[in-house]
């Protein structure tokens, strides 16, 4: 990702510093496997066709003209410079090339509207695992079935393989210490709190309590008779309010 900063860094000079004259920012997501669980790393960037220029308290975004395409950077371009960039990264490191890789690189930009179906999209890939556990059908005589949607048909396919492999297809896309899976730039990153608050203001954005977008707590309820329970103490605080704070038991038995 860091490679792929550079090359965003570079356009940015060249298209936003002097049209939109401002801070940009960008939220990239790497991905390392398809719905088949097969090893195909690549990674997602959510980029707003905008900046925000701190000194003179202005919001600037790029205006859609007739005939144009809809994103911000040329695709092509794009996949030119990522691709020399990154050769270029791997050679500095004493890493030795593959012998073969393609020579043309694949890049491909479309517009996402507000960004909110996109976010939505890469969320589901950060917080919940490699597969789901309703995704594994079955499990038994060293094999193991899942389930997958077709990314063109749209339709649940059902793939199996041998135990061993699956832990493979599993393993490999555990990344390894010090990665990180998403990472956010310019006036996006968490200390950029100056133009976060700026933004609130150009963009007359109130930000809502945590119990306004946090989703509620399903209800747990009891194996024995079926009702509701009620959390009376947790071990961990939380990070969100004090009304939605679990309610700490005073003195007494648990009780359900």
């Amino acid at each position: 990702m860091i490679r792929l900063a550079a090359v965003i860094e570079t356009f940015e000079a060249d298209f936003l510093a002097q049209q939109l004259r401002g801070t940009p920012g960008a939220i990239a997501v790497l991905h390392t496997h398809t719905r088949r669980l097969d090893y195909h790393p690549h990674v997602h960037l959510v980029m707003p066709a905008a900046a925000v220029d701190g000194e003179k308290k202005q919001w600037r975004a790029k205006r859609r003209k007739e005939g144009k395409g809809g994103y911000l950077f040329n695709h092509k371009a794009l996949a030119k410079v990522f691709r020399a960039k990154l050769l270029a990264g791997i050679e500095a490191a004493g890493l030795p090339l593959p012998c073969r890789y393609p020579t043309e690189w694949v890049v491909d930009c479309k517009p996402v509207g507000s960004g909110a179906s996109a976010l939505v999209y890469l969320g589901r890939y950060l917080y919940r695992g490699v597969i789901r556990e309703d995704d594994i059908l079955a499990c038994r005589d060293g094999q193991v079935s899942f389930r997958y949607r077709h990314a063109k048909t749209g339709r649940m396919e059902r793939r199996t393989v041998s135990g061993a492999q699956f832990l493979w297809l599993v393993l490999q896309h555990v990344l390894p210490k010090g990665f990180r899976r998403a990472r956010n730039f310019g006036f996006m990153h968490p200390n950029c709190k100056r133009l976060i608050a700026l933004l609130h203001v150009l963009l007359k954005f109130a930000p809502g309590r945590a119990s306004d977008w946090v989703k509620a707590r399903a209800p747990i309820l009891c194996t024995c008779c079926g009702a509701v329970m009620k959390i009376v103490r947790t071990r961990i605080q939380s990070s969100l309010t004090e009304a939605m704070r679990a309610p700490h038991a005073v003195q007494g038995p648990l009780t359900m």
